[in-house]
């Protein structure tokens, strides 16, 4: 079965992570038979920042802000998710108050 529905969950909720905080990314299909590889891309990257179901950087920096997407395969097709944007609030930037 080809890979399909290809999601992406966030913590923290909207991709609204604060410098020096941990932000974690999770993969997942809704469809695709067959061993399941992810990788991660920032900014339309071709290539990988990480591979595996699971993104995770433990102290964001401002850097670290951006388009993220995973990508699913299992061997015989491949699929993207939509794109998340990350982004890293500074002691400047107060979060917006529905993310407290």
């Amino acid at each position: 079965i080809p890979v399909s529905g290809v999601s992406l969950a966030v913590q923290p909720p909207k991709g609204q992570v604060a410098e020096g905080d941990r932000l974690v990314l999770g993969c997942s299909v809704a469809t695709g038979t067959g061993p399941l590889s992810f990788s991660w891309h920032r900014q339309g990257s071709a290539t990988p920042l990480a591979t595996g179901p699971r993104y995770e950087l433990h102290a964001v920096q401002q850097r670290d802000g951006g388009h993220y997407h995973c990508t699913a395969t299992n061997g015989g097709t491949a699929a993207n998710s939509s794109s998340l944007w990350v982004t890293v609030l500074g002691e400047w930037d107060p979060p917006a108050s529905d993310a407290l």
